[in-house]
């Protein structure tokens, strides 16, 4: 016999269902329909939205992205004889200037 367990630790069975439509029909009265049709209502809109980040998830994931710009080969090595860092030049020391600290 499979059961369902729920965060409680316990499965609902027909006394617990009773009491729980009881408490229901008296919190919602007339309105119980309106309520039950617009929380299903949510429930197949949030599945749409789950249904469509799995969709996106799955296209993006089996999907082989074309490169934007080729990589260079090994053969292909870039010119740096063009690129300079700029030359340090320490701070000059001036002896008639006092220390500010």
């Amino acid at each position: 016999m499979t059961t369902s367990i729920l965060a409680f630790g316990f499965s609902p069975g027909l006394p617990e269902l009773v009491i729980f439509g009881t408490i229901a029909l008296l919190l919602f009265g007339k309105r119980l329909p309106e309520v039950a049709r617009s929380l299903g209502k949510g429930i197949v809109e949030f599945k749409k939205g789950v249904r469509g980040i799995e969709d996106e998830v799955s296209t993006s994931t089996y999907s082989n992205p074309t490169p934007s710009a080729p990589r260079p080969t090994a053969s292909e090595e870039p010119d740096t004889s063009e690129v300079t860092a700029p030359k340090f030049e320490p701070p000059k020391f001036d002896p008639d200037e006092e220390d500010v600290t």
